[in-house]
């Protein structure tokens, strides 16, 4: 994809997953993976992972912001050419 094709709120995948636009900068494209959240809690002094599908965690709220619960991550121009645009019909 090109920085042009990017809009808040578009989706795109990558070979990493499935990502929502949250920001559009000069030369980047900030977003946050919705395909797959990974949460860990403490319980009784343990690490507990849990994972997230993307409707789970939107019924959660996860993905309501800014801010976000899950991290946002900056794509470059060099980043972008990895991207491919998910379609309305998707």
């Amino acid at each position: 994809m090109k920085h042009s094709d990017f809009q808040i709120g578009c989706e795109f995948t990558t070979p990493a997953g499935r990502w929502r636009c949250t920001d559009t900068g000069t030369r980047t494209v900030v977003a946050i993976r919705i395909d797959l959240v990974e949460t860990t809690t403490l319980v009784d002094g343990h690490h507990v992972r849990r994972y997230l599908t993307q409707e789970e965690a939107e019924l959660e709220g996860w993905f309501n912001g800014p801010p976000y619960a899950v991290a946002e991550v900056v794509f470059d121009e060099d980043d972008m050419e990895e991207c491919d645009p998910v379609g309305s019909g998707d």
